[in-house]
């Protein structure tokens, strides 16, 4: 992974009148958007709380990993916000606690 920060990914958001791009490093984007995934697999079809993703993604990622990220709060939501952009992700729970799950 290069900390070459001219290789970035556009990232959106789902939200309606939020137009804005955010750009992250693309090794910050593929290192959370592949433990997003495996974390949202490994909780099964009742999906992830999202409460629980902040947990599991430091379960997936390396120490050093996690120093390099900075904020993986704000990263992990931007890349997943993107990922809900791009339909490999949604959100269930209607009015109880957000869940995710892979898209369809």
């Amino acid at each position: 992974m290069s900390d070459d920060d001219s290789d970035m990914v556009a990232c959106r958001t789902p939200t309606e009148g939020r137009d804005g791009v955010t750009r992250i490093p693309a090794w910050k984007y593929d290192l959370l958007k592949k433990a997003i995934l495996h974390a949202v697999t490994s909780a099964g079809p009742e999906g992830l709380p999202f409460s629980a993703l902040p947990g599991a993604l430091r379960q997936r990622i390396s120490d050093r990993d996690l120093a390099r990220i900075g904020s993986l709060g704000w990263h992990a939501t931007t890349v997943k916000l993107n990922m809900e952009v791009e339909g490999e992700l949604r959100r269930t729970g209607g009015k109880g606690p957000q869940r995710l799950v892979l898209g369809e």
